[in-house]
């Protein structure tokens, strides 16, 4: 398929450029700087066997391949297969790549959907998950002298941040002969580069830092190999799980100032991390950003920030946590990350709430586990939201 209004890529500048230039450029048409919404399912060929570039919009429509496009420029690779959802994209990858029988490597730490789409759908097919410690490189290569289809990762892991070793688990993946999938959710592009470390397929929600205001989901596979990339858009394309042009405006328009704000979620999630260590009524802090953080070193050399995420537990366990996420007013209790406001999320019951508790737990997945996304608020604002609710947690008393 031709990209109608795509311009020449960018691939000497900076991050920051690409992410405001890369792909569309202003509108033939009109001039527009913005790309147009291409709100139509249908387009009219020019005679028999003769289209312009789009023919139906579940297989392509030209505001969703202005994303698709830029994304891949971002990326350093062709053009994305841009999803309805995350979890659409990482179902389009297992059904593009796997078979029954196959065999999926995970780290134990992935998001519950993740999970359950394997455990409790494809499972179902033949398909076999096995979850390993991939910060633990013996045990990735104990768990690899079985055949693997795919080694699939997230670092920093959701939600407990912890980090895996992108070129050395990339080696070992590569001579296993498996493809290296990792889920770049939490960093995105503008803070670690997947595949300049190994990767051979990344996979987005750009539901979270891409798109960025909480306004739309979607998801996002992108491939070093050309003819994976094709495989993955046949199947999107097969499944119908396309993205809509509405959703990729959205999500263009979010990728412009992905930059500036990921350096924000940044600064701020390390002040609002260093605050909650200091503090008597929490237990543990995990960020990357931290020096006490047993990865540090690690985030340092891989990643070009800590990030917007953090996860911490209170010295009170689960009772006080509890308590601690009703007294929050400023921070929102909502299952999502990665958006310009502050979020809390309770791990347990909301986004890992279906994985087994014997899982759960050994992936250090505690009741007690809070994740916060840290917002673009003012720092002093956030911390006196959580002052305030460790307070009334101590109390007993609820807001």
């Amino acid at each position: 398929m031709t990209h109608a209004l795509i311009e020449p890529s960018l691939p000497e500048a900076a991050f920051a450029t690409r992410a405001i230039h890369a792909g569309p450029g202003p509108d033939e048409a009109t001039g527009a700087v913005l790309t147009p919404v291409h709100q139509s399912t249908t387009y009219r060929q020019d005679g028999v066997g003769r289209d312009r570039g789009y023919t139906y919009s579940r297989c392509g429509n030209p505001t969703v391949a202005a994303l698709e496009e830029r994304l891949g420029q971002l990326e350093g690779v062709g053009p994305a297969i841009v999803t309805s959802t995350g979890m659409a994209a990482t179902t389009t990858l297992f059904l593009s790549e796997l078979c029954a029988g196959d065999r999926v490597v995970l780290g134990d730490v992935v998001y519950g959907g993740t999970t359950r789409v394997l455990q409790q759908i494809l499972a179902r097919f033949g398909v076999r998950a096995d979850f390993v410690d991939t910060s633990d490189l013996a045990a990735v290569r104990r768990v690899l002298i079985q055949p693997a289809k795919l080694v699939f990762v997230e670092t920093p892991a959701n939600p407990t941040l912890k980090l895996t070793d992108l070129a050395a688990v990339a080696e070992l993946a590569h001579a296993a002969g498996a493809l290296f999938v990792v889920d770049n959710t939490f960093l995105t592009p503008a803070l670690q580069d997947c595949f300049e470390l190994g990767a051979d397929v990344v996979v987005y929600s750009t539901t979270k830092h891409i798109e960025g205001h909480n306004s739309t989901v979607g998801g996002a596979l992108l491939a070093r190999d050309p003819q994976l990339a094709d495989r993955l858009r046949f199947v999107r394309n097969t499944t119908g799980c396309s993205q809509a042009p509405w959703e990729a405006w959205l999500t263009l328009r979010g990728l412009k100032t992905l930059n500036l704000r990921l350096q924000q979620h940044s600064a701020h999630a390390l002040e609002v991390a260093q605050w909650l260590q200091a503090q008597p009524e929490v237990a543990r802090v995990w960020y990357p950003g931290l020096k006490s953080h047993p990865q540090f070193a690690l985030a340092q050399r891989q990643q070009k920030g800590g990030g917007g995420l953090l996860a911490f537990e209170l010295a009170g366990g689960t009772p006080a946590a509890l308590r601690f996420l009703e007294s929050l007013q400023l921070v929102t209790l909502a299952e999502n990350l990665g958006a310009v406001e502050s979020l809390v999320t309770h791990p347990a019951t909301m986004t890992h709430g279906t994985v087994p508790a014997e899982q759960r737990h050994a992936a250090g997945i505690s009741d007690g586990l809070i994740r916060l996304s840290v917002g673009l608020e003012e720092p002093r604002d956030i911390i006196a939201d959580l002052e305030k609710a460790l307070a009334e947690c101590a109390g007993g008393v609820l807001a």
